[in-house]
């Protein structure tokens, strides 16, 4: 089986680097014209630069700040007047970490317009010309938290849940114009983010990173933290025709970590 994506187009969001990125770097080897969404132009630049060497082709950026939805909106808006895709990879970076007694009123409303207010208004942006096209793949990575919540990261359960609620009830709706929408529920991969969150947990409970990383890594029946390019693999598999009868699914990539079915 070989994934073919030649001539279609995909938006990638939070894809300057870690998860977002290395599903761009895969989309992009499997044919597809791949557009990175990201605050950080100098990386969006090098990026450029790695894919142009991966695939022979010109792909493109968007810069944007996923903090300040209104400007973010504008930004998209403005883009999908003149393209279309045929792929969209909702993901943006997550919100603070807490616990959800030291989490405040603003902080929610924050992560709202973070996760979910731009989420949506990316996939109705998008789905336009999907159904046009009678053709379309959306892709809401997410996190094995709205199952079984983690709890340090208040904020990423609740708005996340959302999310995936919300792309569940797309996919009804979408189905009808062959235009697929899936969830997918990452676990512990090894990013930027995860360095991040493992090094507050250290500082909190007095204990070196290693120690978090090897105590996380045990809880994961495989025994190790996953690999990024390892989630492009399923991203790539969702985005292609051999993924024309899955729909409206959450799709865990954890390693066995989730407990429940």
């Amino acid at each position: 089986m070989k994934i073919n994506l030649k001539d279609k187009k995909a938006l990638i969001g939070g894809s300057s680097k870690g998860l977002g990125y290395a599903v761009a770097k895969q989309l992009a080897v499997c044919g597809a014209m791949v557009t990175l969404v990201s605050r950080n132009e100098p990386l969006l630049k090098k990026n450029m630069i790695e894919l142009k060497k991966l695939t022979g082709f010109d792909h493109d950026y968007i810069v944007v700040d996923y903090n300040d939805s209104e400007e973010y909106n504008k930004i998209i808006d403005e883009f999908f007047k003149t393209n279309s895709v045929d792929i969209l990879i909702n993901n943006t970076q997550g919100p603070n970490a807490g616990d959800v007694l030291s989490v405040s009123e603003s902080d929610y409303k924050n992560a709202f317009n973070l996760l979910f207010q731009n989420t949506v208004n990316t996939s109705m942006a998008a789905i336009k010309g999907m159904k046009k096209n009678n053709w379309g793949r959306i892709i809401n990575m997410a996190s094995v938290s709205v199952k079984e919540p983690l709890s340090y990261l208040a904020l990423s359960n609740t708005i996340r849940s959302a999310v995936t609620s919300w792309g569940k009830t797309l996919s009804i709706e979408s189905g009808k114009h062959n235009i697929t929408v899936n969830n997918i529920l990452t676990g512990f991969f090894n990013t930027e983010r995860l360095n991040q969150l493992n090094s507050e947990k250290s500082k909190k409970f007095n204990v070196s990173i290693e120690e978090v990383f090897d105590k996380m890594s045990e809880m994961v029946p495989l025994k190790r933290i996953g690999k990024p390019e390892e989630f492009g693999y399923l991203v790539a598999f969702l985005s292609s025709e051999y993924a024309d009868y899955i729909n409206g699914t959450n799709i865990p990539i954890d390693g066995g970590l989730l407990k429940s079915m």
